[in-house]
């Protein structure tokens, strides 16, 4: 069997953010409810010239510069913050990158699980074909309402992960275990800008579907709990990816102290601390900040990664770090972006969170805000008009 995985990976983020405690102040509550009770310090948070498009194209840049783009067959794009209900976002990246037009494209959507379909998708692809790879994005704006219960658990970022055969960074087993049931916890029909949720009940769907995939995994791999070296989990916010480890564990009847748990998981809460929830591309973002943060060499380990999308569908599985993966991250250009973004204060926020484009079609040309490669430039005769900035 062909040996098929994540041959390179970054993530990309919004250049400005809120801190939390500014938050907690505005809204009259003590800092520690969001940085002990949820686990999270700041968040990322676009400026109107942002999108997925954007910052989708901007992750993926550097991957696409340093492999041969012919050999990339597919392009696939999950998100639940589409710009389009018919045009997949997916077209807009394949042209701001220049890809062949022999390229295909495609949206995927299920909630912040969609990612992971791409993933397993990309795997078969690649195993029918070895000599070709696919370009899988993960791209999400996660906003909620006003002083709501969500609020500080917003956050934007983007993945880029490249599929290939005999991947430099982690060979994935074909071994998964799934879980999908039908749950009112989270949606957002058509007619809303932000979506419904109870947080409560998601929480108990979260770690049900943990629970079961993980079942699955070990019933269909042979691979129990204890030969996991590392665990990654979506991470709306971290203290959920904490909860889910520790009932995962319970479930699995591990002897590992509480103390040696928490601490499996302290390199993959780095990224999400900073940049609070990305729907779809939370877990990966979780995988680079352990690829990038790790004490010790990763390389030969399993990691183990749960992916969950509400509604909901849930879905474990696991691969092995290869021999030589630190030479293929983007560990310096990660830390340095998330270093160097811009505080926003309060007001800033208010204003970049109000911000709506034009709903009529009209032309609208945006200011220029972000710092990244690409940026939404105009609205005309109702489509958007994206740009690559010169740096």
């Amino acid at each position: 069997m062909t040996k098929v995985g994540i041959d390179a990976i970054n993530f990309y983020t919004s250049d400005f953010y809120l801190n939390l405690e500014e938050l907690a102040k505005e809204r009259g509550v003590d800092s520690d409810k969001f940085k002990i009770g949820i686990g999270q310090e700041r968040m990322s948070f676009p400026s109107p010239d942002e999108d997925i498009v954007t910052m989708a194209a901007n992750a993926a840049y550097p991957i696409v510069q340093n492999c041969d783009k012919s050999k990339i067959s597919t392009i696939m794009l999950a998100t639940e913050t589409g710009v389009d209900q018919s045009k997949a976002a997916s077209i807009f990246v394949h042209e701001l990158l220049g890809m062949p037009s022999t390229t295909r494209a495609v949206e995927l959507k299920q909630a912040c699980y969609s990612g992971t379909a791409g993933v397993q998708m990309a795997c078969a692809l690649v195993e029918r074909n070895p000599e070709e790879q696919v370009l899988l994005i993960m791209s999400d704006i996660a906003k909620y309402d006003l002083d709501s219960p969500g609020e500080p658990t917003q956050g934007c970022g983007a993945v880029a992960i490249l599929i290939s055969a005999n991947p430099s960074i982690l060979e994935l087993s074909p071994k998964t275990g799934i879980h999908t049931e039908s749950s009112h916890d989270f949606w957002r029909p058509n007619y809303r800008q932000t979506p419904v949720v109870d947080g409560k009940y998601s929480t108990l769907v979260y770690i049900k579907a943990a629970k079961k995939a993980f079942a699955q995994l070990t019933e269909k791999s042979g691979v129990a709990f204890d030969e996991i070296d590392n665990f990654c989990y979506h991470l709306p916010f971290s203290t959920m990816g904490v909860k889910a480890h520790l009932k995962v564990a319970k479930s699995a009847k591990t002897e590992k102290p509480k103390e040696e748990l928490l601490k499996q998981l302290d390199p993959i809460l780095i990224y999400n601390k900073e940049i609070g929830n990305s729907y779809t591309a939370s877990i990966y973002i979780a995988l680079c900040s352990l690829l990038d943060n790790s004490e010790t060499d990763l390389t030969g380990q399993k990691v183990a990664l749960f992916s969950f999308g509400s509604g909901c569908v849930g879905e474990f599985f696991y691969g092995t770090v290869v021999e030589g993966y630190k030479e293929k991250l983007h560990t310096e250009a990660h830390k340095a972006q998330l270093l160097n973004r811009t505080e926003l204060s309060f007001s800033e926020y208010l204003r970049f969170y109000q911000f709506k484009l034009p709903q009529d079609g009209s032309t609208f040309q945006l200011e220029h805000e972000t710092r990244g490669m690409f940026r939404l430039a105009e609205i005309k005769d109702h489509y958007r008009v994206y740009s690559k900035c010169e740096r």
